[in-house]
């Protein structure tokens, strides 16, 4: 008789908990929108459709075996409930994707909720070579991708100043002394009750060694800029 023992079935779920937590671990160090009881829930979920799914082929299989006379009666698909599972956990990855102030955060843990369903499924059906291979690649890209891999996105930093040449100048020089390539500039004059208040929208690139942060206080130090940050291309 085919049929998964509790031994099986509780390492199978010891391993999707293990994993997942790991993946989980990392998403909530960083403060993002799910965590590890998220991850690990979506996983085991995930683990647990598999064996039901797994189990469904066994009975058929030993209903083939035991009655041949329904062996052509007897049908199991083994794709269709993980089939489920995939399209299904769309939703919950839709639900950390936050879209503040034109910029959109939490699609790295959508994506990383979709890897960890999958994961779910290979230990569910007993794949372990693919769910601990599948695992270690997940790891990689959450954690050493971007150490490996540094790219700098051009970005906009809108600048609300006044005193115009003034500060402009210390602007420019600022770009100029930190290498900072600017590829377009849009401005803007408001006019209030007591005096006019420039905006600037320049669209840089900064070089590897600096980071946006570094560039928005660096400016913000000066005493004629009101307000700056950066805005999505």
């Amino acid at each position: 008789m085919f049929t998964l023992h509790l031994y099986e079935i509780i390492l199978r779920l010891l391993l999707a908990i293990i994993i997942s937590g790991v993946i989980g671990y990392d998403r909530e160090h960083k403060n993002r929108p799910a965590g590890i009881k998220t991850h690990v829930l979506v996983c085991v979920g995930a683990c647990v459709i598999a064996l039901i799914q797994k189990e469904i082929g066994y009975n058929a299989l030993n209903i083939a075996i035991t009655h041949p006379n329904l062996a052509g009666i007897v049908r199991t698909d083994e794709a269709r409930l993980t089939a489920q599972v995939v399209s299904g956990i769309g939703f919950l990855g839709a639900g950390t994707i936050i879209v503040q102030h034109r910029t959109i955060r939490g699609l790295t843990t959508a994506a990383s909720l979709w890897a960890v369903a999958g994961i779910g499924i290979a230990v569910g059906m007993g794949d372990y070579q693919i769910a601990i291979a599948s695992a270690i690649a997940v790891m990689l890209v959450l954690v050493f991708l971007k150490k490996v891999i540094h790219i700098n996105p051009m970005k906009k930093i809108e600048i609300q100043y006044r005193h115009k040449l003034e500060t402009k100048e210390f602007i420019q020089a600022y770009f100029e002394k930190q290498h900072i390539l600017v590829t377009d500039v849009n401005f803007r004059v408001t006019q209030t009750d007591t005096n006019l208040i420039y905006v600037n929208i320049y669209e840089i690139e900064i070089p590897r060694a600096m980071n946006y942060a570094d560039v928005i206080e660096d400016i913000s130090l000066n005493k004629n800029i009101m307000r700056i940050h950066t805005v999505s291309l």
